[in-house]
């Protein structure tokens, strides 16, 4: 496997980075995960763009164009003949002092890491999650955005070892408010008297990729959807539930916290929108 760092594909075991990148040592970075279907990799425009939105926000140059770095996202998966895979982008702050100032880093640091991933057992797709509620909630916009893909993800990793502590794959996590933000690494929808809910991401939800195109898809399938604040009560009481992300595609959810949503089985609505999901993957996106 060949790892892009900073325009030059190394051997996976050279490669590295320095103990003074602040990516590291402060988890001061970015960073965006892609799939790429039938060497289409999906949607790789709109992943740029949040990049450059995040980069924008945290005051961190991206030290190539985004014509330059949309390249090497593609000649990773040429190199490493990825056909059908997920990709890891990461922009670190760059090598550093031992103080917190970015003013040491001079130059940002471009990791790309173009491999394979699965994140849920193949049978839950089939038959559904069972999930909980921690206790750890989600940062909110007035502490570190959520809307940042950040660097630092231990925020997340705590709900998500509080969800293994119990027993759990995945783990939703509420704002300081108590209303449903999202889970540890995916957004959270619901079907209620065929509806479509989801949290609005002015509450702590990641606006994610692929929670757009299921909002997209829906609406095109005459689905109206209500982004509002959800509590767990809605959730309880929903017909359907499902969990989206970039790697965990469309999955669905039939029991949280000891309840059974619905039929306690993956609904019709989640059927439906995993199907045409799984239509235009291949299609929408740039072709290796």
């Amino acid at each position: 496997m060949k790892i892009f760092i900073d325009g030059e594909f190394v051997d996976k075991d050279e490669a590295k980075i320095s103990v003074f990148d602040h990516g590291l040592l402060y988890g001061d970075g970015i960073f965006e995960g892609i799939r790429v279907y039938k060497k289409c990799v999906y949607r790789l425009e709109e992943h740029l763009e949040r990049l450059w939105y995040s980069a924008k926000d945290i005051m961190l140059t991206i030290p190539l164009s985004v014509e330059e770095m949309a390249e090497a996202v593609c000649e990773s998966c040429r190199i490493n003949n990825i056909e059908d895979g997920y990709i890891r982008l990461l922009v670190t702050r760059g090598k550093g002092d031992l103080g917190l100032s970015p003013d040491t880093c001079p130059r940002a640091s471009v990791i790309i890491i173009a491999d394979t991933i699965r994140l849920y057992p193949e049978e839950h797709y089939r038959v559904g999650l069972s999930i909980v509620t921690v206790p750890t909630r989600r940062s909110g916009p007035a502490a570190l955005n959520p809307a940042i893909k950040s660097l630092n993800y231990l925020n997340n990793i705590l709900a998500k070892m509080e969800a293994a502590q119990q027993g759990a794959l995945e783990a939703i996590m509420l704002n300081d408010q108590g209303y449903v933000a999202e889970c540890t690494g995916d957004n959270i929808f619901v079907v209620h008297k065929g509806i479509l809910y989801t949290p609005d991401v002015a509450n702590g939800a990641l606006r994610g990729i692929t929670r757009g195109t299921v909002i997209d898809l829906a609406e095109a399938a005459g689905i109206k959807v209500k982004e509002c604040n959800l509590t767990r009560h809605e959730i309880w009481n929903a017909d359907e539930c499902f969990l989206t992300g970039t790697a965990a595609e469309l999955i669905p959810v039939v029991k949280l916290d000891g309840r059974v949503i619905g039929e306690g089985v993956p609904g019709t609505v989640t059927k439906q929108l995993h199907a045409v999901f799984h239509q235009e993957v291949s299609t929408r996106g740039v072709m290796l």
